[in-house]
């Protein structure tokens, strides 16, 4: 393919089309409009906090890994090999069959399927089972053969998608379901730090870090071989998906704010969703949101199979590209059937203490060049990191040593939510030192 310097403005527009495509799942969808519910009158400042960790960091994830020139693992290697790979593992398993491929199946029921049932029905089990068995059934058959089908979807499907929740918005905006209450919980005494510590939850920081490379070959693919055109394109890429997700979130949130009276607090955004839809466009509404989403979470769930299959096939040549697709989608579909709100519960620990080291490792990598990428700049500065969200997962998870607590909790911004944030800078610093000592010794 002949090589280009350059992209035009609209070659420049589908590549961020697709990156928008690839974050717009069901954690995008969910999150916002539960922040709208218990966030309240504190929705501005709420969305802020969402908005760094939702859509900011995810960018710079993208951006790091277009000027890093390689993927995920390669950059986690720079610690040492063995973690690159155990990281790389962690993340493509969460980001895969542990949580965001179950919830696809959990959200396209709670969205989709669990409306249209009577109560004696939706309380039953059997019937998130049979619909998880049929969900992940389909995903297996695509991801099993993997055509330009589903990109076709997506290209379709994501239009369609902003379009329902664009009118779901602007008719909440028009004649909302009522007025925008108190902040609930959390939200009333730090909603900035709480909304911050939810956009851990869409994932896409994790994701990002799988999807910058996604574009390059993408990019590639088009021709594009300079490094610096490359980069460029990627953050243009970045910043399309960027503003986009920032009128999704922006518009879900509102919907959220404004539909407590009507519908009452909800367990999650699901329901939501769901019920306001009802309440603003009628039966006809609810079909046309339950279809578009559902259909939308399934083309996610068949990329994100088909890309943690992929990895692990090349990680375990044992097992085939097939063998692996039929695992996760086996235990996807299993894991699926603890619900929605459950599987959001479960995930809140795990990304409480892995996070933070994505957030550094990506951050490290765009001065790395001032220490030579020396190790023990990464090491120290994770070691430090991870010691304090670690310990911010078990307390989440209910794991609690107090004395241990009570001693963290003396530490800058800790019951915000983000005590690893000082910790990792200093680790940072007490490598550079020692690298620095070291390079000068040696001369």
């Amino acid at each position: 393919m002949k090589s280009q310097n350059s992209l035009t403005i609209g070659e420049n527009i589908v590549v961020g089309l697709m990156l928008f495509a690839l974050f717009l799942g069901a954690g995008n969808i969910i999150f916002p409009p539960l922040l709208g519910q218990l966030s309240g009158d504190q929705l501005v400042i709420s969305i802020i906090g969402f908005l760094i960790t939702g859509v900011g960091l995810p960018l710079i994830a993208v951006i790091a890994i277009a000027k890093s020139g390689g993927d995920l693992q390669s950059i986690a290697s720079r610690v040492h090999p063995l973690f690159g790979i155990i990281f790389t593992v962690v993340i493509y398993l969460v980001i895969g069959p542990l949580f965001a491929i179950p919830r696809t199946a959990t959200v396209s029921y709670e969205i989709g399927v669990l409306p249209f049932l009577s109560d004696s029905i939706s309380s039953e089990k059997w019937p998130l089972l049979l619909f998880s068995i049929l969900f992940f059934a389909v995903t297996v058959l695509f991801a099993l053969n993997p055509t330009k089908l589903v990109d076709r979807i997506g290209k379709i499907l994501t239009p369609i998608l902003i379009t329902v929740i664009g009118l779901l918005a602007i008719k909440s905006f028009i004649t909302p379901m009522g007025e925008i209450g108190s902040p609930i919980d959390a939200y009333k005494e730090a909603p900035f730090f709480e909304s911050f510590l939810q956009g851990y939850l869409t994932m896409d920081v994790l994701a990002a870090l799988v999807f910058g490379i996604v574009v390059i070959h993408a990019l590639k693919d088009k021709g594009v071989s300079d490094t610096k055109v490359l980069v460029r394109a990627t953050i243009m890429a970045g910043v399309i998906a960027a503003i986009g997700l920032s009128i999704v979130y922006i518009s879900l949130s509102f919907i959220g704010a404004t539909s407590v009276d009507a519908i009452g607090i909800q367990d999650n955004g699901g329901s939501i969703l769901a019920l306001s839809s009802n309440i603003l466009f009628g039966s006809f509404g609810s079909i046309i949101l339950a279809l578009t989403i559902a259909s939308a979470c399934l083309t996610t769930s068949i990329g994100l199979v088909a890309a943690a299959s992929q990895f692990f096939e090349k990680l375990v040549p044992s097992l085939s590209y097939r063998s692996f697709v039929f695992i996760f989608s086996g235990f996807s579909a299993l894991f699926a059937n603890v619900g929605l709100t459950q599987l959001i519960n479960f995930s809140v620990p795990v990304l409480l203490a892995i996070y933070p080291l994505a957030i550094v490792l990506m951050l490290l990598s765009f001065v790395d060049r001032s220490f030579n990428r020396a190790p023990i700049v990464y090491a120290l500065a994770l070691v430090f990191t991870s010691f304090i969200s670690i310990f911010d997962g078990l307390k989440a998870a209910s794991i609690t040593f107090p004395a241990v607590q009570n001693i963290l909790g003396q530490l800058p911004l800790y019951n915000e939510g983000i005590g690893w944030l000082i910790p990792g800078v200093t680790g940072a610093l007490i490598g550079f030192i020692i690298y620095k000592t070291k390079n000068s010794d040696s001369h």
